[in-house]
């Protein structure tokens, strides 16, 4: 786990900060190189079990699993409540347990993802794709660590936005080995944290079981995963219906970035983030 900024027993706002199926907690650096500049607020990143660091935990994985090993984290710490940024996959692990544990969480702040989502017309499709698409990268054996980095770079998501974090972020992810360097990821975590956010209900609707004591705020990605106009993570329908059910949420459209650069690269969504989770110590 890393720790940004003041410590948890010093801090007014503890934040945990909870990364995307595939992803690390160097997803959080740009967000807590601000939040640190504060001088008020402890961020805690840990590696969700599979990845990063903790690739060799062992199951069982899911995100009961998750929402429990987190709890454990604020416990470690000695912290209470915490204001649960969540990413991607990640968002729904922190909708989870603002649902199942509403005492320790202090407000809900959700990156392009974690709305309810509707039934799916064909659960074997979906899951088929959901699945593939997460795992497809974990299969592929890269000559080195370079030319593996080099391949995040030629993501279209990060054209003209890579920088040091977003490097970072790359060679912190791969492991390297006699035949080449590969994603540490948990292929077997990695699908079933896919099968589960799509499918299970109680992860898949969980932000409708959290209580009106929780604040939300929702920051949607204008753009896609490969940085598509057209093609959003949330569509503008699903964000409507999900503000009209919930006038108490706070949604926003964050123009000209991508899911990813949202969250990191050298764009202006790393400071929407911190400024969001900042906005929480008003409402919590």
């Amino acid at each position: 786990m890393a720790r940004a900024g003041t410590p948890a027993d010093e801090a007014e706002t503890v934040v945990l900060a909870i990364h995307g199926v595939t992803a690390s907690l160097m997803t959080w650096r740009a967000v807590a190189r601000r939040l640190a500049a504060s001088g008020s607020t402890c961020l805690l990143a840990p590696d969700l079990r599979g990845r990063g660091r903790s690739a060799t935990l062992p199951g069982p994985y899911g995100i009961a699993t998750h929402v429990e090993d987190l709890i454990a984290v604020l416990d470690s710490v000695g912290a209470q409540r915490a204001v649960l940024v969540g990413h991607s996959m990640g968002a729904y692990v922190a909708a989870r347990l603002a649902a199942e544990h509403p005492r320790r969480v202090a407000g809900l702040v959700l990156l392009d993802a974690g709305l309810p989502l509707p039934p799916p017309d064909d659960r074997e499709q979906l899951l088929q794709t959901t699945v593939h698409n997460a795992v497809m990268r974990l299969d592929i054996t890269f000559p080195s660590a370079d030319v593996y980095v080099e391949g995040w770079r030629g993501h279209p998501a990060f054209a003209g936005t890579w920088d040091d974090d977003v490097e970072a972020y790359a060679r912190y992810d791969l492991v390297e080995e006699d035949h080449g360097a590969r994603c540490v990821a948990s292929a077997t975590a990695v699908r079933v944290d896919s099968a589960e956010m799509v499918l299970d209900d109680r992860t898949r609707l969980a932000l409708d079981r959290v209580g009106p004591d929780v604040p939300v705020q929702v920051l949607r990605a204008e753009r896609g995963l490969f940085d598509e106009a057209d093609n959003p993570l949330i569509s503008a329908e699903l964000l409507d219906a999900f503000a009209a059910g919930h006038p108490e949420a706070r949604v926003e459209t964050v123009a000209g970035v991508n899911h990813y650069t949202l969250v990191m690269g050298d764009t202006h969504g790393p400071a929407k983030v911190a400024a969001a989770i900042g906005a929480m110590n008003g409402r919590a």
